[in-house]
C-alpha cells in the first residue's frame, strides 16, 4: 500500500512537486512560530496549539473509517486500491483496512508530522527550545495525530455496532470534561510533553496504544452484498432542491457510511478548534475576540471539508459521457454543497450562544454564508471535481492557502481588534465578507468551462 501510494502520488503531481510538500509544511510552521513570537506569544502557547491543531486534524484523518466501510462495499466508483480488494485477496476485511490505516498514519509521519517538528529547528538554534524538548515535541505531536485518528476510527467501529453505545461514550468524556479535578491533557501525549517523567510518558502514551487497538477491533466491516432499494421518493425530495445533479451529491451522501453526521462531524470539529482558540486567545493576550467573526470565519473555512464530501465519488471524465454541461454538475455541486453547510453551520453557531451573548454571534450569521460561497468558489476553481488529490500537490496547496488567507487573515484581525473598535471591526468583516462572496460567485461562473475543457484535453 505504501508503494501503491508513492506511485499514485508521483503520477498525479510528479516526483519533485510531491517531495516539496513536506518542506513547504517545515517553512509556514517556522514562518508562523517567528510570527508568533512577535506578538509576544509565550513558545508554551505555541507548542500548545500545535498539538491541538494536530490532534483535531488526526479526529479528521480517522473519519477514513467512513471511507473504508464503503470501500468495503466498492462503492467509490472505478478504483482498485488494494484497500477495495476484499473480495479478491485471501485477506480479510479488518486486515485490509487496518493496514490502510496504519499506511496513512505512516504517510503523515512522514510528510506532515515530522515537517512540523522540523519547523521547530530555527528555535533551537537561536535557543528557545531545547534538542531534547523537540525530539519530546517530535514524538507527542507524533503520538498527538495518533491520538485523535484512533479516538475518532474507535468512534466510527462503535457506531458501526451501536448507535447508543456512541452517545453513551461521548456523554462520558463530556461529563469527565466538565467534572471538576479531572484533566484529560495528562492521558495525552501532550500531557507527556508537559511531565517528562516515565509516569507521565505511559500515563500520555497508553490511552493512544490502547484506542490503536480497539478501533479496529471494534470496527464491523459490511460483508453483506445485498444492493440496496433505489428510493425513488427519496430523490424526488432531494431534487426539489434544484435538480437531478444536485439530488445526486445529497443522495451519495445519505446512502455512504455516516450518511450527513459525518459532515455534521468535520464541521464540529472546526467548532470546537475555534472554540479552545478564542479561549486561548482571551487568556494569553487578555483580549476579547469577537466570537461572532471568528467562529463564522473558521466555520467557513471548514465547510472544504463538505465540499470533500459532495464530491468524494465523484470520477471527473464520467460526466463528458451525460448531455449536460459541466457547468450544470458545478451548480448541482453548488446546491448541496450550501444544502449541507449552511444549515449545519448555523447550528453550531446557535450552539455558541450558550458561552458567548447572542448579539455578539449574529455578525458569524453574516460572515459565516458568505466565506463559504468564497470557499466553494475557490476549492471548485482549483480542485474541480478532484479535492482530495490538494493536500499533496505542494504548488496547488500553497495555492488554496493564500487564496483562502487573504480572506480569512483581515477577518481574524478584524475579530481580535473588536474589543478596541467594534463598530469599525465590524464593518470591515461584514464588507470583506460581501467582497469574498462576490468573487467566490464569479469563480462558480466560470469553473464549469475551465474544467470541462481541461478534461476534454486531459
Amino acid at each position: 500500500m505504501l508503494v501503491e501510494e508513492f506511485r499514485m502520488h508521483t503520477s498525479l503531481f510528479g516526483v519533485r512537486r510531491f517531495l516539496l510538500f513536506p518542506v513547504f509544511v517545515a517553512v509556514v510552521v517556522t514562518a508562523s512560530a517567528w510570527l508568533l513570537g512577535l506578538t509576544g506569544t509565550a513558545m508554551e502557547t505555541v507548542v500548545a496549539g500545535v498539538h491541538l491543531l494536530v490532534f483535531f486534524f488526526g479526529l479528521q484523518v480517522g473519519t477514513a473509517g467512513l471511507v473504508g466501510r464503503d470501500a468495503m462495499r466498492n462503492v467509490l466508483g472505478e478504483m482498485t486500491l488494494l484497500v477495495f480488494s476484499g473480495r479478491t485477496l485471501p485477506v480479510s476485511r479488518r486486515r485490509l483496512l487496518s493496514v490502510f490505516l496504519l499506511k496513512d498514519l505512516a504517510y503523515y509521519f512522514l510528510f506532515f508530522l515530522t515537517p512540523i517538528t522540523a519547523g521547530f529547528l530555527p528555535l533551537v538554534a537561536v535557543g528557545e527550545l531545547s534538542a531534547a524538548n523537540l525530539v519530546v515535541l517530535w514524538l507527542s505531536v507524533t503520538g498527538t495525530f495518533g491520538l485523535g485518528a484512533a479516538t475518532s476510527l474507535t468512534l466510527v467501529g462503535v457506531l458501526s455496532r451501536s448507535q447508543v453505545a456512541v452517545l453513551g461514550i461521548v456523554a462520558a468524556v463530556a461529563a469527565g470534561i466538565v467534572a471538576e479535578g479531572i484533566t484529560l491533557v495528562s492521558y495525552t501525549p501532550y500531557g507527556a510533553y508537559l511531565d517528562q517523567t516515565v509516569v507521565g510518558a505511559v500515563g500520555g502514551f497508553l490511552p493512544f496504544a490502547v484506542l490503536l487497538v480497539v478501533g479496529p477491533l471494534a470496527f464491523e466491516p459490511t460483508a453483506s452484498r445485498r444492493v440496496r432499494r433505489f428510493e425513488s421518493g427519496r430523490f424526488d425530495r432531494l431534487r426539489s432542491l434544484g435538480d437531478g445533479l444536485t439530488a445526486r451529491p445529497l443522495l451519495e451522501i445519505t446512502r455512504s457510511s455516516g450518511s450527513v453526521w459525518k459532515v455534521v462531524f468535520s464541521l464540529g470539529v472546526l467548532f470546537g478548534v475555534a472554540a479552545l482558540l478564542l479561549d486561548r486567545v482571551a487568556v494569553a493576550t487578555r483580549i476579547e475576540p469577537s466570537a461572532g467573526i471568528a467562529f463564522g470565519t473558521l466555520l467557513a473555512l471548514g465547510t472544504f471539508t463538505t465540499y470533500n464530501w459532495v464530491t468524494q465519488f465523484d470520477e471527473p471524465r464520467e460526466y463528458l459521457r451525460y448531455p449536460v454541461g459541466m457547468d450544470a454538475v458545478f451548480r448541482g455541486k453548488r446546491r448541496a454543497f450550501l444544502a449541507l453547510s449552511l444549515p449545519t453551520g448555523v447550528a453550531y453557531l446557535t450552539l455558541a450562544a450558550v458561552w458567548y451573548p447572542v448579539v455578539d454571534l449574529l455578525v458569524g450569521l453574516v460572515v459565516f454564508p458568505l466565506v463559504s460561497v468564497y470557499v466553494f468558489g475557490v476549492t471548485a476553481y482549483l480542485t474541480g471535481l478532484s479535492a482530495n488529490e490538494l493536500l499533496f500537490d505542494t504548488a496547488l496547496f500553497a495555492l488554496y492557502g493564500a487564496a483562502l488567507a487573504v480572506v480569512a487573515t483581515p477577518l481574524l484581525v478584524a475579530a481580535l481588534a473588536h474589543g478596541s473598535a467594534p463598530v469599525p471591526s465590524l464593518a470591515v468583516a461584514v464588507a470583506l465578507s460581501v467582497v469574498a462572496a462576490a468573487v467566490g460567485a464569479v469563480l462558480s461562473r466560470r469553473v464549469g468551462v475551465r474544467w470541462h475543457s481541461r478534461l476534454r484535453t486531459e
